[in-house]
C-alpha cells in the first residue's frame, strides 16, 4: 500500500503544534487512525520510517513534536549528547498535563479528517510509549500499544497527577512491550508497572524479550529487525481489533 506524508500545524492549549501525518495513498476510503510518539529526540528519521511503516499497513499515523512549546517548529534532535541532554531537559520541563492538551487537539483532528473511520489507537517508543500510556487515558482511544515506555515506574515527570496512578481510567486494550536488558527500566521498574496494572483493572497484555532500549530504531548497535518486525506484526493484528 502506498502512503503518503503530509505536515500540518494543530493549535493547542499550550500553542502550536506540528505534526507529521502519513497516511494510505487510497482515494475514497477510511482507515483507522493512530498517534504515534516519538523519542525524546522528536520526528527522526528512524521515528518517520517507523510511521510510514505503520500507515502501509492500512493506518492515518499523526506524528506530533512532543515537545513543540520548548523549541522552534520542526526541531530534530541528534543522536548524539547534545541531542540526549537537550531531550532529557525538555522531558523533566513540559508537565504531563500539557500532553493532554495536546491529545485533545490531535484526538480532534482525526475525528474530523476525510479518511478517518472514527476508530483512534496509540502507540509509542521510549518517552513515547509513556506518552501512548498517557493518550490511554483519552477514552476515544481503543487500543494502545507502549514499547519500552520510560519514566511510568519512577513517577518523576512534572504534573500533578503522574501517569501510572490513573491507569485505572483507561479504558481501551494495552499492549506493554519491554527489553529485559533495558537499563532505563529494571526488572523492578517494571515489576511494579505489572502488578499496578493488574490492581487497576487493566486489560492488558504483557511482552518482554532478551533485548535493548530501542530495540526499534533502526539506526544504532541496539536495533533488533527481527523484534521489529513482530512488533509490526503485533501492531497490525492489535490496531485492526478496534
Amino acid at each position: 500500500m502506498q502512503i503518503t506524508r503530509e505536515y500540518l500545524t494543530l493549535e493547542t492549549a499550550t500553542g502550536p503544534m506540528q505534526c507529521q501525518l502519513f497516511r494510505p495513498v487510497v482515494n475514497g476510503r477510511q482507515f483507522p487512525a493512530l498517534l504515534f510518539y516519538s523519542e525524546i529526540f522528536q520526528i527522526t528519521a528512524p521515528i518517520a520510517r517507523t510511521a510510514a511503516m505503520l500507515a502501509g499497513q492500512g493506518f492515518l499515523v499523526l506524528v506530533p513534536e512532543i515537545f513543540h512549546e520548548l523549541n522552534p517548529l520542526g526541531t530534530v534532535l541528534g543522536y548524539d549528547d547534545v541531542g540526549k541532554d537537550k531531550g532529557n531537559q525538555d522531558k523533566w520541563t513540559k508537565p504531563l498535563e500539557g500532553y493532554d492538551s495536546d491529545n485533545r487537539a490531535m484526538i480532534s483532528y482525526l475525528q474530523q479528517h476525510q479518511a478517518c473511520n472514527g476508530k483512534i489507537g496509540a502507540i509509542g517508543v521510549c518517552i513515547g510509549g509513556h506518552l501512548a500510556f498517557r493518550a490511554a487515558l483519552q477514552p476515544e482511544v481503543l487500543a494502545t500499544i507502549c514499547l519500552y515506555a520510560t519514566d511510568l515506574h519512577s513517577n518523576t515527570l512534572p504534573g500533578a497527577e503522574q501517569t501510572l496512578a490513573l491507569s485505572n481510567k483507561i479504558q481501551g486494550e494495552l499492549t506493554m512491550i519491554w527489553g529485559r536488558q533495558d537499563p532505563h527500566i529494571p526488572r523492578a521498574g517494571r515489576e511494579l508497572i505489572h502488578q499496578t496494572l493488574l490492581a487497576s483493572g487493566t486489560r492488558f497484555s504483557w511482552h518482554e524479550f532478551d533485548a535493548n532500549h530501542a530495540f526499534m530504531r533502526d539506526e544504532g548497535e541496539r536495533y533488533d529487525p527481527a523484534l521489529a518486525l513482530w512488533v509490526y506484526q503485533q501492531a497490525k493484528s492489535v490496531f485492526s481489533l478496534m
